[in-house]
């Protein structure tokens, strides 16, 4: 594996749109529109939310993002190009936010989602989160799966 860089990066960058299109898709591709929350790229930019980009030799293969809530923190947008999957990317990505919300003094990361998405409940299960009932907006979903995980 060459090089994985994980920094704090704008989401409206060029070589960064082609990530969130596959996430979109992907997640489209698997769930009805009314069981997707994505946050859009305008959301992203929002003064709450800090994004991830993880970088292997420089070019962008996966995302995160940070989303500040009243109590707790919320990873939204977690995703990993298929070319790069099975190389930690996921994981280091995870690291990094929890990083940041530790530091931020939030107490627990809450996340949602999908139940067609073994591998990433794994990743999640590995790292420390838990199942838990819907939060927030989140509502009763049969494709739905929260989870989180305390920091504190």
């Amino acid at each position: 594996m060459g090089a994985l860089a994980i920094a704090v990066e704008r989401p409206d960058q060029t070589d960064v749109a082609p990530l969130l299109v596959a996430s979109d898709a992907y997640a489209l591709s698997l769930y009805p529109v009314e069981s997707n929350h994505l946050l859009a790229v305008d959301a992203l930019l929002e003064p709450a939310v800090t994004f991830f980009v993880a970088r292997l030799d420089g070019k962008a293969v996966g995302c995160g993002a940070l989303v500040r809530k009243r109590g707790y923190g919320e990873i939204k947008r977690m995703f990993v190009d298929e070319a790069a999957r099975g190389r930690g990317v996921g994981r280091r990505l995870i690291v990094a936010i929890e990083s940041l919300a530790r530091e931020a003094g939030i107490p627990v990361l809450r996340l949602e989602t999908g139940t067609k998405q073994p591998e990433a409940q794994r990743l999640y299960h590995s790292a420390g989160f838990r199942d838990i009932p819907p939060f927030g907006e989140y509502e009763a979903d049969p494709w739905s799966v929260c989870m989180e995980k305390p920091l504190s």
